[in-house]
């Protein structure tokens, strides 16, 4: 997305991102509730307008409920709140 190319970012390894994407893919299977939102108002795009920041454990599971909110036209910014737990992959994705 271009809006993401002009944002600052930090992340561990920028390599990983392939194999996070990959995790992603699979997670969505798994989170049918937010497929569900995303096929039903993704085109309405509901959160046009809205500027959501959030700090959670940056995790696939999170990365695959921020892309839902941008899907649904938020724009969205998020930090991890605790290096920790944050899983590489799924930041660099």
């Amino acid at each position: 997305m271009e809006l993401f190319s002009t944002l600052p970012y930090k992340v561990a390894n920028i390599a990983l991102a392939g194999f996070g994407r990959k995790e992603i893919d699979l997670a969505e299977k798994e989170m049918p509730g937010l497929m569900a939102l995303r096929q039903r108002y993704g085109t309405s795009k509901p959160l046009q307008g809205a500027r959501i920041t959030g700090s959670l454990h940056m995790t696939i599971q999170t990365a695959v409920l921020i892309e839902t909110l941008t899907t649904l036209g938020a724009e969205v910014r998020w930090c991890s709140c605790n290096i920790y737990s944050t899983q590489d992959h799924a930041a660099a994705a």
